[in-house]
């Protein structure tokens, strides 16, 4: 019998050793479960909504696809003080999504070009030498474009963008 009473005491004992290597198990279970959670709920983006609640994607529109316009033939002026003479030889297109303002850039044309060729026949052949010359000369030429497409009646901020595809100064 003495050796009975230490294997039920053994016994005994071991219960709560299983207990608390489960209660050890769960309570890991519950915090890695819990980190994920709170992992995702972070990193999970958040959807942007407007000033009536709605999501933002209900408020957006998509874009009408872009419609080009090519001034043709390309400006050729020629530029310069001083008695040095030079050229410069422009391609320009027009950018717009109302097929309504390209069609007023068309029909004035004549004015659209005669105030790019008096733009570009007063530049300095130090500023259009830069990048940032010419994109002054860009900004300027949208600008032109627009003032006189505004002059029409037209939405002149239709007019969206200038590009040159084509710049040669000789």
């Amino acid at each position: 019998m003495a050796t009975d009473k230490p294997k039920a005491e053994a016994a005994a004992a071991a219960p709560p050793k299983v207990k608390s290597k489960l209660l050890l198990y769960i309570v890991a279970a519950v915090v890695v479960v819990g980190g994920g959670l709170g992992a995702w709920l972070a990193l999970k983006p958040s959807p942007v909504v407007g000033s009536d609640g709605k999501p933002a994607e209900a408020h957006a529109s998509p874009k009408a696809a872009p419609i080009y316009y090519k001034f043709d033939p390309a400006f050729v002026v020629n530029f310069g003080q001083d008695g040095s003479t030079r050229y410069l030889q422009l391609t320009v297109e027009v950018m717009s999504r109302d097929a309504a303002v390209v069609e007023e850039i068309k029909n004035n044309e004549p004015a659209i070009r005669n105030d790019l060729v008096l733009l570009y026949s007063a530049q300095q052949y130090e500023a259009l030498i830069s990048a940032a010359g010419k994109e002054q000369l860009r900004a300027d030429t949208l600008a032109a474009i627009r003032k006189i497409v505004a002059a029409e009646g037209a939405n002149a901020g239709a007019v969206e963008n200038v590009y040159f595809t084509s710049f040669v100064i000789q």
